[in-house]
C-alpha cells in the first residue's frame, strides 16, 4: 500500500514539470559582452605621419567619444566620421607627444574607457616659410599675398593641400584666389582690386602639413595687414606724363622721361614693390657692365628687372617731351620725393604706350594676368570667398 502510493506521487510530480504553467524553472540569460576599445595608432606608437588618420573601434559596444590632446593638454579641434575615424582640423605637429582618450558604451549598459600615447616623426626635411607683407602693414589696393616657400612643391595633390591649409579672413567679403607662379611661391589676389579699408588676416596652417615625399611644415604664420588709400598711377608714353589718382581723384600731374629706343620701358600693370630713398644703379646687373653706375633718389620699384620711379636730375630737360632713360620712370628731385613719400606698397603703376610688354614674374605681378589665367594657377581650380 505505501509503495503503491510513492508511485502515484512521483507520477503525479512527472506530469506537473512537463506542463507549461506549473513550473518555475527556466534557461539562464546570456551574459553581455563587456565593451572593449581598439585604437590606431596604437599605444606607444613613434614616428607617426602627422597626417595620419586616427582610428577608434568598439566590440561589444558603440564609441561614444574620443578626445585629441598634446602634451600640455591642449585639445586638439576634430571630428569623428560615422565609420570610427576622426581627423585633425589641421595637422598634428611633427616630433609632438599626443594622448587620445577614447569613450565607449558596452551592450551590457557600461561606459569603457581607453587611452593610448603616440610620438609624430621628426621631418626629414623642413618646409620654411615666409609672407608678404609684413605682419601689421598698410598697402595700396593692388597688393597681392605672397607664400615663400624653402622646398619645391611639385606635385598638383601637394599644392591642393597647402591651397587647402590657407585662409583667409576679411572684413569686407570679396571673391579671390590662390595662384602659383613658380614652384616656391603661391600668391593670392582679389579678382578686383581691394577694397579701400580693408582689413586681412592670413593663417598659413602649414604645421604637420605634407608638402612631397619626406617634407613636412613645422610652423604656422600668420598676418594681417590693412588696405590704405587706393593710389593709381598711370604714366602714358605718349603724354611723357604721370598722372596720380587718389580714390579717383587727380591729386598731381607730373613730367616724365621713360626709357629711349631699345631700353625700353614695360608696358603694363605693375605695383609699388618696395621703397628705397637711396640706391646705386649699376649697369652690369642687366648685363651691360660699365655703361652706367649712378646713386639715384626716392627710388620705388616696379620689377624685379630693375625699373624704378625715381629722381633723375640730369634729364629734367627731357621729362615731359623725351625718353632719355634706361628703362625707368624719371622724374625731377622735387617730384619723385613727392611721389615717394606718397606711395604705399601695393599702389597701382599702370604704363601705357611703349614696344615692350611686361612679363608675368617679373616682381609680384598679380595684375599682368586675367582673371581665368589668375584661376587656372589654382591646384584647387576655384575662387574662394572671405
Amino acid at each position: 500500500m505505501r509503495t503503491g502510493t510513492m508511485i502515484v506521487l512521483a507520477a503525479v510530480l512527472l506530469t506537473a514539470g512537463c506542463t507549461s504553467g506549473g513550473g518555475t524553472a527556466s534557461p539562464d540569460k546570456p551574459v553581455a559582452p563587456v565593451a572593449k576599445l581598439s585604437i590606431t595608432p596604437a599605444d606607444g606608437a613613434k614616428k607617426v605621419p602627422p597626417d595620419t588618420p586616427i582610428s577608434v573601434k568598439a566590440t561589444g559596444g558603440k564609441v561614444t567619444g574620443l578626445t585629441v590632446a598634446d602634451v600640455k593638454g591642449r585639445a586638439v579641434k576634430g571630428a569623428m566620421a560615422a565609420d570610427g575615424t576622426w581627423r585633425p582640423q589641421w595637422a598634428l605637429r611633427p616630433s609632438t607627444a599626443y594622448t587620445i582618450s577614447a569613450q565607449a558604451m558596452g551592450t551590457d549598459g557600461k561606459p569603457v574607457t581607453a587611452q593610448a600615447k603616440f610620438t609624430t616623426l621628426k621631418p626629414k626635411r623642413v618646409l620654411e616659410s615666409g609672407m608678404s607683407p609684413l605682419d601689421g602693414e598698410t598697402v595700396g589696393v593692388g597688393m597681392p599675398v605672397q607664400l615663400l616657400l624653402s622646398q619645391p612643391v611639385t606635385a598638383k595633390e601637394d599644392r591642393a593641400r597647402i591651397e587647402r591649409s590657407l585662409v583667409v579672413r576679411m572684413s569686407k567679403p570679396v571673391e579671390g584666389a590662390w595662384s602659383w607662379v613658380s614652384d616656391r611661391e603661391v600668391q593670392f589676389r582679389p579678382r578686383e582690386y581691394w577694397p579701400v579699408g580693408e582689413q586681412v588676416t592670413v593663417v598659413a596652417h602649414l604645421a604637420g602639413l605634407r608638402a612631397g615625399e619626406d617634407v613636412w611644415g613645422t610652423k604656422d604664420r600668420t598676418l594681417a595687414f590693412t588696405v590704405g588709400p587706393e593710389h593709381i598711377t598711370k604714366v602714358s608714353n605718349e603724354t611723357h606724363r604721370a598722372v596720380v589718382r587718389e580714390n579717383g581723384e587727380v591729386v598731381k600731374t607730373i613730367p616724365v622721361s621713360l626709357g629711349k629706343p631699345g631700353d625700353d620701358s614695360y608696358s603694363g600693370v605693375m605695383i609699388a614693390q618696395e621703397k628705397a630713398a637711396d640706391i646705386v644703379m649699376d649697369s652690369a646687373t642687366v648685363g651691360k657692365p660699365g655703361e652706367y653706375r649712378i646713386r639715384t633718389k626716392w627710388n620705388v620699384r616696379m620689377t624685379y628687372s630693375g625699373t624704378f620711379f625715381h629722381a633723375a636730375p640730369w634729364s629734367t630737360g627731357a621729362q615731359g617731351s623725351r625718353n632719355v632713360s634706361h628703362g625707368c620712370v624719371n622724374a625731377s628731385p622735387e617730384n619723385a620725393r613727392w611721389f615717394y613719400d606718397f606711395t604705399q606698397r601695393g599702389d597701382i603703376i599702370e604704363v601705357t604706350g611703349t614696344s615692350r610688354k611686361l612679363q608675368f614674374g617679373n616682381g609680384p605681378t598679380p595684375w599682368a594676368k586675367s582673371w581665368q589665367a589668375w584661376l587656372a594657377g589654382s591646384a584647387l581650380g576655384k575662387p574662394i570667398n572671405g
